[in-house]
């Protein structure tokens, strides 16, 4: 693994979860496509995405920034995950293990921001 934020665990389980809400939002009916779906998707897709982003040659402060706007896509991942729970499109045991997952990553998150700061 060639960059440095490959090796940060909070990157890894960014990753993983995204894969996960991808994987269940498919199953979100067809006319969520345009909402929902694509809504959940870009904001898990985040997380990752500014992880990494701040962590590339940025100043603490800068990648402090970024983490912030990850762990407020961790607040956007769960109100999309009690829209669909809502809505009937997952079950409460999916529902029930990525907000665990999210919670773990948000936790996680703001333990990174306060070490980097």
């Amino acid at each position: 693994m060639g960059f440095k934020f490959e090796q940060l665990i909070v990157w890894q389980e960014a990753m993983s979860l995204g894969e996960d809400v991808y994987r269940l939002s498919r199953k979100f009916p067809k006319e969520e496509i345009f909402g929902l779906t694509s809504q959940i998707t870009r904001a898990t897709d985040s997380i990752a995405l500014n992880i990494s982003e701040g962590s590339m040659g940025q100043t603490d402060g800068e990648n402090g920034r970024f983490i912030g706007y990850a762990i407020r896509s961790c607040a956007e991942v769960i109100t999309c995950l009690y829209k669909a729970r809502n809505r009937k499109y997952v079950t409460e045991g999916d529902f029930s293990l990525l907000y665990e997952k999210v919670e773990i990553l948000f936790k996680r998150l703001n333990r990174y921001r306060g070490a980097i700061r």
